[in-house]
Parts: C-alpha cells; sequence; structure tokens
C-alpha cells in the first residue's frame, strides 16, 4: 500500500487514483445516496475518471482524496436521482400521448398541426432551442453547453419562443 501511494504522489498515471478504502467510501456514500447496487460500478468509475481528468487538466490534487471522491459521490448520486426523475416524467409524457383515439380525437390532431405550422414559422435559433428544451428534455444548462451560447441567450430566446408561439397557437384559437 505504501508502494501504491507513492507511485500516486509521483504522479503515476496508470495506477488506481482510488485506493480499497477509498473505493469502499466512494461506495458507501452512493448506496446511502440511494443508487441502486446495479449502478455502485459506474459510480465509482465515474468518481476515478473525475480525478483523472482533474489530474490531466493540471489541476492540483485534492488535499484530501477521500474526502474529495466522497464529495464527487454525493453528487453524482444527486444527478443520479435527477435523471429518474427526468425519465419519469419522459415516460408520464409519453403515456399521456398514447392515450386512445376515441380520448384524444380531433382537437389534439388539431393542435398537433397547429403546433408544427408555429414551430415552423419561429426563426431557426429559436426553433432549436424550443425542440431542445421540450421535445428532448434537455436543461437549459445543456442546451447552452451544447450550442456554446450563454446560458442567458438560451433563457432569452426560449421565452420569446414560447410567447411567439403561444400567441400563434391563440390567433388560430387552437387553445
Amino acid at each position: 500500500m505504501l508502494r501504491r501511494k507513492a507511485r500516486r504522489d509521483r504522479g503515476d498515471q496508470h495506477g488506481d487514483p482510488l485506493d480499497a478504502d477509498q473505493e469502499r467510501r466512494v461506495r458507501a456514500v452512493l448506496a446511502l445516496g440511494g443508487v441502486p447496487q446495479a449502478d455502485l460500478p459506474d459510480g465509482v468509475q465515474q468518481v476515478r475518471l473525475r480525478l483523472l481528468e482533474r489530474a490531466a487538466s493540471g489541476q492540483e490534487a485534492p488535499r484530501d482524496v477521500s474526502a474529495w471522491a466522497a464529495v464527487v459521490a454525493s453528487r453524482l448520486a444527486m444527478d443520479w436521482h435527477r435523471a429518474k426523475r427526468r425519465q419519469e416524467r419522459l415516460g408520464e409524457r409519453l403515456a399521456s400521448l398514447r392515450q386512445p383515439d376515441h380520448a384524444v380525437g380531433e382537437d389534439s390532431r388539431l393542435l398537433s398541426v397547429a403546433v408544427a405550422r408555429g414551430l415552423d414559422e419561429l426563426p431557426d435559433a429559436q426553433r432549436q432551442i424550443l425542440v431542445l428544451r421540450f421535445y428532448a428534455d434537455l436543461p437549459v444548462r445543456d442546451i447552452a453547453g451544447e450550442l456554446g451560447i450563454p446560458e442567458g441567450t438560451v433563457k432569452s430566446r426560449l421565452h420569446t419562443a414560447v410567447r411567439a408561439l403561444r400567441a400563434r397557437l391563440h390567433e388560430d384559437e387552437v387553445v
């Protein structure tokens, strides 16, 4: 174990950045955070990856790797729950779209056509952000990262696009 630590301190990038105790601690934090047993190995790998990325980017090594790894693991657990909730919401949306045709009726088809026309009339930048936000269910931060624009710009375009689409639907007397 002393050799392993000595190698890590010298910056051996081929060694495991987490020792056995740190790995157990990461697993415990993930498990206590509600991550299922089957996903724990992936969580541990994510912590390893973040530690390696930190070293590769030239950042200073954390003073206490165990504490740093535990914080990263708790954030991963929160991310896991957010992703699970996002999937559940998406499942609910899809389930609501699969209602029997007799329950949905002509009103739903009319609304779908009106929304499609309204989207076609939006400027490309607004349409793109609207589709990424509501159809791909991406958060504003991810949209900004994907498009390489500030979050404020995404929010502004999203607000303008929603307002324009809503006005169009009212104009067509669909809603």
